[in-house]
């Protein structure tokens, strides 16, 4: 007996359709700086983002040092320290244009702190960056971030890697 299926043209396919991204990554004056473009080959950089992203993009990830992010921290958000990742969001729809700032000293601090590889919370981070390009948050409400970690933990365990938090 034979096996009727749908032609070729209509079967349904086979991996999930990723998004278009062009990415800008960017290495600003840091120490350590062979340490973090290890931790960050292009195109896993690329990989991670396109697994977080709804709709194509184009994102500039900058890798940048204590000042450099203290800098923006203070004069974009009013906070006079340097984060881990500051994400600006230019664009959602129907294009994510986006800049994703990560602070290598803090990130590899937290990753230290936390018993995390350098390229795990790399990975972490851009995710969480990518989602609040696209409108996620976290800081209006409990639920708001039950929802966004919900996501970041499925997206990073699509790539391998274990729950941030």
């Amino acid at each position: 007996m034979t096996r009727q299926t749908d032609p070729p043209a209509k079967r349904a396919p086979s991996v999930l359709m990723r998004h278009q991204l062009a990415l800008s990554l960017q290495f600003g004056t840091l120490a350590q700086a062979p340490l973090h473009r290890a931790a960050l080959l292009r195109h896993q950089v690329a990989r991670w983002l396109r697994q977080a992203l709804q709709s194509d993009a184009e994102i500039t990830v900058r890798i940048v040092g204590n000042e450099e992010a203290q800098a923006l921290n203070r004069d974009y958000r009013r906070k006079d320290y340097a984060t881990n990742v500051l994400t600006f969001d230019y664009s959602q729809a129907p294009l994510v244009l986006a800049d994703l700032v990560l602070c290598a000293p803090v990130i590899a601090r937290e990753a230290a702190e936390q018993g995390k590889t350098l390229r795990a919370h790399y990975a972490h981070l851009l995710v969480h960056g990518a989602l609040h390009a696209q409108g996620w948050e976290h800081d209006s409400s409990q639920r708001a971030a039950r929802d966004m970690e919900a996501r970041e933990i499925a997206i990073l365990a699509g790539l391998g890697f274990a729950s941030p938090y």
